[in-house]
């Protein structure tokens, strides 16, 4: 996958307030849950492929909005942190597989290597390999997640055409992971201004 994507497809962030969630077309990233008890303090989880937010009942729809954000952000500070193996990196392939391409992707090998500094990861059909940038490490776990999924794809379908773009459309965080990579790659090229001393 090169470093520098240019093709955009996502669904929206989806939000349902309320006990019972509202059901929308497209799977929900995002589930906000309201509860009368809790007064002042927001907190969010995973839950598979879905975020879940607690909120105040008596919470606006702006600030709603706003500490989705917050929390989407905070989670993936925590995730940011944790470095999977090959070994985790080989098992969140198949889930993966699982859930968006019917299982049919199977890689023979998933691992980091270090000589990637121009692509995100890469995949070598024949072989069955995945390859990710040691690059990729510290980053939120979605954007791995994302770059994973995109190298699974490959191996049912080696282009980047129209069927290919179709296995990835039922990945919820596509855009924001596209987002993420192309604000590093961005960030790469601004040139660096020394600081002054003390700063």
């Amino acid at each position: 996958m090169p470093a520098d994507p240019s093709r955009r497809s996502t669904p929206p962030l989806r939000s349902a307030t309320g006990q019972s969630p509202r059901k929308n077309t497209a799977s929900s990233a995002v589930e906000v849950r309201r509860s009368a008890r809790r007064r002042r303090t927001v907190s969010a989880y995973r839950e598979g492929d879905r975020t879940i937010v607690l909120i105040p009942a008596r919470m606006s729809e702006a600030e709603e909005q706003r500490w989705i954000a917050v929390m989407l952000d905070k989670l993936a500070a925590q995730e940011s942190k944790r470095v999977l193996g090959d070994d985790e990196l080989s098992e969140r392939a198949a889930r993966l597989s699982g859930q968006h391409l019917g299982g049919r992707a199977r890689p023979r090998s998933v691992r980091w290597v270090t000589n990637q500094n121009t692509r995100w990861g890469s995949c070598t059909p024949a072989e069955g390999s995945i390859r990710l940038s040691h690059r990729l490490q510290g980053m939120p776990e979605y954007v791995v997640d994302y770059v994973l999924l995109h190298e699974l794809a490959h191996l049912l379908v080696p282009g980047h055409g129209p069927d290919f773009w179709r296995l990835l459309e039922g990945y919820p965080r596509t855009e924001r992971a596209r987002g993420y990579l192309e604000g590093v790659v961005a960030a790469d090229r601004l040139p660096h201004v020394p600081t002054a001393r003390g700063e």
